[in-house]
């Protein structure tokens, strides 16, 4: 299964960039990319960003993907109980 997660650039070295993603650092080639800059987001696949996408629309895909994380975990501790 492929998950695209929206991911925030937050450093450019070349066609080499750094993005975060909920506080993991990886780095990702820009070579299939023109215009990225620091504070995009992209979305990655296999190492390479394929797309960038719009912020307010990014920043909603990943809360969205927080509260699902949040209800999963309240989830598992009631079934521990």
């Amino acid at each position: 299964m492929c998950l695209a997660l929206p991911c925030k650039v937050v450093a450019i070295d070349g066609e080499t960039a750094t993005i975060d993603v909920s506080g993991m650092k990886k780095d990702i080639s820009l070579a299939l990319l023109d215009d990225v800059a620091v504070g995009d987001y992209v979305i990655v696949h296999v190492g390479y960003a394929l797309t960038k996408l719009d912020p307010d629309e990014a920043e909603k895909t990943l809360a969205l993907f927080a509260e699902m994380g949040e209800q999963a975990m309240a989830e598992a501790a009631r079934e521990i109980h």
